[in-house]
C-alpha cells in the first residue's frame, strides 16, 4: 500500500511556531485541510506526546506526528510542515526539530505500512535537509515522491 496522498493544501512551509504543540497542530491543520481528519485528531496527536514523550522524533530534525486510528480520521492522510524557526520536542539526540511530518490512517496495518514507506524516503540522508529548505509545495512534493519510488531528487 502506498503512502497517502500529499495534495497542497496539507503542505505548510516556513511556518512559525512558538514550540513543539504549534509545530504538530500546524501539521494536524495540514491535515485537517486536506480532509484526511478533524481537530479531535490534532488534538490526540498533541496528547500521545503529553503522554509517551518525544518518541515522534525520529531522526535528527525530524518529527512525525500521528495518533491512534479513531472515528476523527476521515481518510488516509500525510501533512509535510517545515518550520521557519526549529522547535525542541525534549528529545535527546534528534532536536531541534525543523520539519513535521503529520500522518492519519483509518487501520492499524495501514499505519504500519504508511510508517515503512516514509522510513524509504528517510533513509537518504539529504532527505530531510532537502524538505526542510524546500522552497515550494512543489519540492515538497518532488521529495517526498523521489523517495518513495526509489528515484533521484
Amino acid at each position: 500500500m502506498p503512502l497517502p496522498p500529499l495534495p497542497e493544501s496539507a503542505i505548510a512551509l516556513a511556518a512559525r511556531a512558538s514550540d513543539w504543540r504549534e509545530a504538530v497542530e500546524f501539521a494536524g491543520t495540514a491535515l485537517e485541510r486536506s480532509g484526511a481528519t478533524t481537530h479531535s485528531y490534532t488534538a490526540r496527536m498533541v496528547e500521545m506526546i503529553d503522554e509517551f514523550g518525544a518518541y515522534i522524533v525520529i531522526a535528527p530534525g525530524l518529527a512525525l506526528a500521528h495518533a491512534r486510528p479513531g472515528p476523527d480520521v476521515l481518510a488516509d492522510g500525510l501533512s509535510v510542515v517545515t518550520l521557519a524557526e526549529p522547535v525542541s520536542f525534549g528529545h535527546p539526540h534528534n532536536d531541534p526539530v525543523g520539519v513535521v511530518i503529520g500522518l492519519a490512517v483509518a487501520t492499524p496495518d495501514e499505519h504500519v505500512t504508511s510508517v515503512a514507506e516514509l522510513a524509504n524516503i528517510f533513509n537518504d540522508p539529504g532527505a530531510i535537509p532537502a524538505l526542510a529548505g524546500a522552497a515550494t509545495v512543489a519540492d515538497v512534493q518532488r521529495i517526498m515522491s523521489a523517495g518513495k519510488e526509489g528515484t533521484d531528487r
